[in-house]
């Protein structure tokens, strides 16, 4: 069986690289950190890298280009104009994108997502501004609903790190129910007790409509996300991580040392492994 190998995107105010690669290795692939320049014109820098070569994609968070023409906004035309046909390919082959923060309003504006039946090329929604009018540094909890997400499969909650500006989910009224009726929606931020946040500040922390954190599109395998589940790769990364160590401690249990955002990355290896790298 052929070891899953994934592309993390780097370059030019992409920020979160390291700690998805690592998350990455940690989960079982084969990850490496790939400037954008090495896949448009790798062969006039002299470091040529192909996105047919790789399993996973991923659109990591940060800031691409500063976000100054909108968060995602020239990281996608890049990608579109430069590697659009390429792209379309890799999800024809039955290959995974996950999309996370900055790399979510990137594939939103690729119109990768929510990709209805297919159509990989229609700018159905957005991510703008937060409601409460600042970024927002926090933790969120995600309830996860039914969906075909190879990503989110068994997973039924979860607590993860937001940081972001422009995470609110909009989209036209018809367009969430259809993303609702086509369960097209993977996570929504939840109360600590696992409900709905019903918009309710800071536990669904931009005003996003309907309390949506994470898309898919029709076959579950392009992935978009505000949270940061590779800001989760170890348990010392939860705020509250002495806390629960010592109430484990007192039930005579152990604190895992592996932070829970590993297991939705973890998913997507499982599932290549199954369907693409198992020749």
């Amino acid at each position: 069986m052929k070891k899953v190998k994934a592309l993390v995107l780097t370059g030019y105010g992409l920020n979160c690289d390291y700690e998805t690669d690592y998350a990455l290795k940690a989960a079982g692939a084969e990850s490496r950190r790939v400037h954008i320049n090495e896949l448009i014109r790798g062969d006039q820098i002299g470091n040529q890298e192909f996105l047919r070569d790789y399993h996973i994609l991923v659109f990591d968070g940060g800031f691409s280009w500063g976000d100054d023409h909108g968060a995602g906004v020239l990281l996608a035309s890049r990608f579109k104009f430069n590697l659009g046909a390429q792209i379309e390919e890799f999800i024809a082959e039955g290959k995974l994108i996950i999309g996370i923060c900055n790399g979510f309003q990137a594939l939103v504006n690729l119109g990768l997502l929510p990709g209805f039946v297919g159509n990989y090329k229609a700018r159905e929604v957005a991510l703008t501004f937060n409601d409460c009018g600042n970024f927002r540094d926090d933790w969120v909890y995600l309830k996860t609903l039914k969906s075909p997400c190879v990503f989110a499969k068994g997973i039924q909650s979860i607590e993860l790190p937001i940081r972001h500006g422009e995470g609110k989910f909009f989209a036209p009224k018809e367009v969430i129910k259809r993303l609702f009726s086509d369960h097209q929606v993977v996570f929504q931020y939840a109360t600590p007790e696992g409900k709905s946040a019903r918009s309710k500040f800071p536990y669904n922390p931009n005003g996003s409509f309907r309390d949506i954190a994470g898309i898919c599109d029709f076959t579950g395998r392009v992935f978009g996300l505000m949270p940061h589940p590779e800001g989760y790769n170890h348990f010392t990364n939860h705020p509250d991580w002495t806390r629960k160590k010592e109430e484990l401690k007192r039930r005579g249990l152990r604190l895992p040392e592996e932070g829970l955002g590993i297991e939705i990355f973890r998913n997507g290896i499982r599932y290549l492994e199954k369907n693409c790298c198992s020749m």
